[in-house]
């Protein structure tokens, strides 16, 4: 046993750079059936097709297993890793490629997937979310008591103080969950925590006995406070950051299904996580995980969230960290709710004022207060390390002007101070924590404040700066939210007609727990967790609401002005632009996440199974294709009007192509105010785009009540105004006195 944890403790100590930001694994060629040594392969089964001489499904994969990979006839039931039943129907297996290859023409198999590999992509992100422990959502949904959020992601650490139950009411009755691990994970720490179970193929292949929840890595744990994590006072990052760390449903219940103690995960594991915690009951479900993107029927994620929404689960899944890329955005199928990262308005400032009297802000958690005196300042590339010498930076402040660090080097050659650039972002607020902490005076600076600098070592003969650590944490002093820039962008790179990411929560410097008290941590990861909190707290207040009714309240509520009243920008550095720049919604999505106001959205737009599949029809999925998500599907029997784009979801893309300028989409909208309502619609267009809505007013008199309208695209002579193939953006908004039912719309014109 100490073997073992001692090899558990190596593994996290080897791969804890892998639970920043980047959380889709590295690009692989991932051929649908390579025939190689034996691999884990995801067989779909069609549940309705079993053949009657077979008593039991089980009975029946076997079988299959025993007659296609022969060599394991005497022993089947070694090599079955998995059996699916609730999200999906089938198995997983090991095979060799030719075994897969002829289990996949076996009658009743409906697909065989080779498993593939995913990687895994707070004291104040509640507070700039407006939640508030005396008014408002929180009091009103009880803090999300007795929601249960299930977590596929690294494990969770039940000891942390996140995880205390004071205050909590009993589990509901219906919840099937449990911890799992009698060894390492006593039961007695389940109460917050209802559900600890693990998946890891490859261990269970092996015939290993040690398959535990518990995290070694910590994202698990980070992204599971972040979402449902108790009140814990005074917790902070050393002396900055202090105050009541929380999650945005802090009296939910949280479910672990960890997948691979070892990130990256496979297909299978996430698979049987997904189908487990619908099994066991779980309200919602967050992933902050994704791979690279495949066409949806050839993707394990999207067939499992597929089963889950039809069984009434909300799916919420991180957006990627490939950022600023355009089409990286990943997890992209209408029923994911698919999250990208903004920024928060906290900082820790620090400030380098130059010899010309120009005093620049940049960011440090150096904890010694100080207010230096005048000294040199010589900009080096920390790149290369040669360059480091005594000779050329004793007693002087270094600027590494190539986006490199090399705090050690520059500190032991008698360095008096560091000023890394941060070329990445063009934001004071953009800039990432992980690089803040310095042994000796050091700070960070934007790519735009960078310029600044290099503009005064270019004109000055010798120049000099000071530097002032004053050792606070500023709150509400920058703007804020912006886009983080390695947040993922769009046009959705499988259905360029469905826009994505859905929204952006923050997802930049998220303090929470771990395994050692409390860390702060960035990417798509910790941004999912807020919308997932969120989700918890709807689904407490409006607990007959569908998945999609949830998800369409939190895109048409979302804030698209930052805490200047002006508009959310993008801290990316862009080619071509300087600073700052507007966010677009392949960016921002339809804006940041507002609980407060997704609790009374006025009106939804709702869509199930039967939407899904039209869907699919539309997209010219063939019939053995569509029935890996519904197994009893027989035909396509219904036109989506306006094709794949006329799915009933809350956003608008649409495309003038092939000499086409008028485009015509419907839409239908359900009122879920208790009272009779009124809405007129505004729109927002590109100045050659004519958008004509019908009918312009909707009213409603009773809650649950349906209206569609219609909307006409039209695209004016010359279309768009660069002359060529481009986007543009603009908004339909259903408004009345207290509602406001907005949804972004994107404009593509193509050659």
């Amino acid at each position: 046993m100490n073997a073992r944890l001692l090899h558990h403790l190596a593994v996290f100590l080897l791969l804890t750079q892998f639970t920043h930001s980047t959380l889709v694994p590295k690009n692989k060629n991932h051929p649908k059936l390579k025939p190689h040594a034996s691999n884990t392969y995801i067989v779909h089964a069609n549940h309705l097709a079993k053949p009657p001489n077979f008593a039991s499904l089980d009975h029946w994969y076997h079988s299959l297993v025993a007659a296609h990979s022969p060599r394991a006839a005497a022993n089947t039931s070694g090599r079955i890793l998995y059996t699916y039943d609730t999200v999906m129907h089938g198995f997983a297996v090991q095979l060799t490629g030719d075994e897969a290859r002829r289990m996949s023409t076996a009658p009743g198999v409906t697909g065989v997937h080779n498993d593939r590999e995913f990687k895994f992509l707070t004291t104040r992100s509640p507070g700039f979310l407006g939640l508030d422990t005396d008014f408002g959502v929180w009091p009103e949904t009880d803090f999300g008591d007795g929601v249960i959020i299930g977590f596929v992601d690294t494990g969770i650490w039940p000891e942390s103080p996140s995880f205390n139950d004071r205050g909590l009411g009993p589990v509901r009755p219906s919840w099937r969950g449990g911890c799992v691990d009698a060894m390492y994970f006593n039961a007695s720490l389940c109460n917050k925590i209802v559900g600890a179970k693990a998946f890891d193929a490859d261990a269970v292949a092996m015939g290993s006995a040690f398959v535990s929840p518990r995290d070694f890595l910590g994202h698990g744990t980070h992204v599971s406070s972040t979402a449902a994590g108790s009140d814990v006072r005074d917790a902070g990052i050393g002396i900055f950051a202090r105050g009541t760390a929380r999650g945005v449903a802090p009296k939910a219940r949280i479910a672990m299904y960890m997948v691979n103690d070892t990130a990256p995960s496979g297909a299978a594991n996430v698979a049987a996580a997904i189908d487990a915690a619908v099994k066991d009951g779980v309200d919602i479900i967050s992933l902050s995980l994704g791979f690279h993107q495949a066409p949806f029927h050839d993707d394990p994620l999207a067939i499992a969230a597929f089963g889950a929404e039809r069984k009434g689960v909300f799916v919420v899944l991180a957006g990627g960290n490939d950022g600023p890329n355009a089409s990286s955005v990943v997890n992209v199928a209408p029923w994911m709710t698919t999250v990208g990262a903004s920024t928060i308005d906290r900082m820790f400032p620090a400030m380098l004022r130059l010899g010309d009297g120009v005093v620049i802000t940049g960011q440090s958690l150096y904890t010694r207060k100080a207010n230096g005196s005048m000294t040199p300042l010589v900009p080096i590339s920390c790149r290369q390390r040669e360059e480091l010498t005594p000779d050329r930076i004793m007693g002087k402040i270094v600027v590494c002007t190539d986006g490199g660090s090399a705090e050690t080097l520059i500190r032991d050659a008698g360095g008096a101070g560091m000023v890394a650039v941060d070329n990445r972002t063009s934001s004071l607020g953009g800039l990432d924590a992980k690089h803040m902490e310095f042994s000796f005076p050091g700070m960070v600076l934007s790519n735009t404040d960078g310029e600044k600098v290099n503009s005064y070592l270019a004109s000055s003969p010798y120049p000099v700066a000071s530097m002032v650590f004053t050792c606070e944490t500023a709150i509400g002093e920058n703007r804020a939210p912006m886009v983080a820039w390695f947040s993922s962008r769009g046009p959705n790179p499988i259905v360029p007609e469905i826009l994505k990411p859905d929204l952006v929560a923050p997802g930049l410097n998220i303090f929470a727990a771990w395994q050692s008290e409390y860390e702060t941590r960035s990417g798509t990861s910790m941004a999912c967790p807020h919308v997932a909190g969120a989700a918890a707290l709807i689904k407490k207040k409006h607990g007959e609401w569908t998945p999609a009714m949830i998800r369409s309240a939190l895109i048409t509520t979302a804030g698209t002005l930052d805490n200047t009243d002006r508009g959310i920008l993008d801290s990316a550095v862009i080619a071509g632009r300087r600073g700052a720049t507007a966010a677009t919604p392949f960016a921002v999505g339809a804006g940041h996440v507002r609980p407060q106001l997704a609790m009374d959205p006025g009106l939804v737009y709702d869509a199930g199974e039967r939407d899904y599949v039209d869907f699919l029809c539309a997209l010219n999925y063939s019939a053995k294709q569509i029935r890996l998500f519904a197994p009893d599907f027989v035909k396509c029997t219904r036109t989506l009007p306006g094709g794949v784009a006329g799915l009933n979801y809350p956003s608008f893309v649409v495309a003038f192509d092939n000499g086409t300028d008028v485009r015509t989409l419907t839409r239908t909208v359900t009122a879920v105010s208790e009272k009779a309502e009124a809405y007129n619609v505004t729109v927002v267009a590109p100045e050659r785009v004519k958008v004509t809505v019908t009918p312009a007013t909707l009213e409603f008199t009773k809650p649950n009540e349906k209206k569609s309208y219609t909307v006409e695209f039209r695209s004016l002579a010359g279309g768009n105004a660069t002359g060529g193939p481009g986007w543009g953006f603009g908004s339909i908004s259903w408004d009345n006195e207290a509602h406001r039912v907005r949804s972004p719309v994107a404009f593509q014109w193509k050659n």
